[in-house]
């Protein structure tokens, strides 16, 4: 860091890994800083137990002073269940990607939310499989070109983007908490997935936030293009807000 600058960093950071390992503009450093201010916020750094996916997801391994594990790909939300199953007063959160959530992943997001395990799940959702070099995944928009789909998506070939909140609000039972937030609006986003962890605290129900993120570095996109993209088409087509809150009304 230059000499006079004191960026302010989560306390659960590891500040000797900063600068994180994600690519410029990457959306995952917000939504981990988000996810940062809640822990300090709550003030639960020492029961926390953070896992991560393989995918960009992976380069979070070292982001926070926390118990941390890094599982095969689509396998967190197990990992973290058995661990919350084995040591119920740690605080489980499983994060990973569009791709390790929805595509290998989605029988474990879908049977822990049926079984309403009390973790918090975070999927960051940009719309491609980033660290493979910007292929289609399941949130990829109708007409998106990605590398395997130059031409744009069809979703005659390939079907309709995941809508996975809407997914989990309707087969999670009472107690459970469901969001979708932006990086677009961070204190929005971080406000969710405060209320996801404290209503693991709480014991609840299963938790799950997804974070409309962004991935220049594949969609070939300068600031103004990348934002653009994230705020109106993403959010267009991938609405903000509350799904399902245990006592309360939803919000937006």
């Amino acid at each position: 860091m230059g000499a006079g600058i004191n960026p302010q960093m989560p306390r659960s950071w590891r500040t000797d890994t900063k600068p994180h390992k994600f690519c410029p503009g990457c959306g995952h450093g917000l939504v981990l800083k988000a996810l940062g201010q809640a822990i300090d916020e709550l003030d639960i750094q020492g029961k926390v137990v953070f896992g991560c996916d393989i995918g960009c997801s992976l380069l979070a391994w070292d982001f926070f002073n926390v118990d941390t594990v890094q599982t095969h790909h689509g396998r967190t939300t197990p990992v973290l269940v058995g661990i919350k199953r084995a040591n119920p007063e740690l605080i489980g959160i499983a994060y990973m990607g569009d791709g390790g959530g929805y595509a290998i992943g989605s029988q474990h997001l879908v049977n822990a939310a049926a079984r309403n395990d009390k973790v918090t799940v975070i999927l960051v959702n940009n719309t491609n499989y980033g660290m493979t070099g910007g292929q289609m995944a399941p949130t990829t928009l109708p007409g998106q070109k990605t590398e395997t789909t130059p031409y744009g998506r069809d979703v005659e070939e390939a079907g309709y983007p995941t809508k996975g909140p809407e997914m989990v609000a309707a087969i999670a039972h009472e107690g459970a908490y469901v969001a979708r937030g932006s990086i677009a609006n961070l204190r929005q986003l971080k406000k969710f997935i405060k209320r996801a962890l404290e209503n693991q605290i709480a014991g609840n129900g299963f938790s799950f936030v997804e974070a409309l993120s962004a991935c220049p570095t594949n969609w070939r996109t300068n600031a103004a293009e990348t934002w653009a993209f994230v705020e109106d088409q993403m959010g267009k087509y991938f609405p903000i807000g509350e799904f399902k809150v245990p006592g309360e009304k939803k919000e937006g």
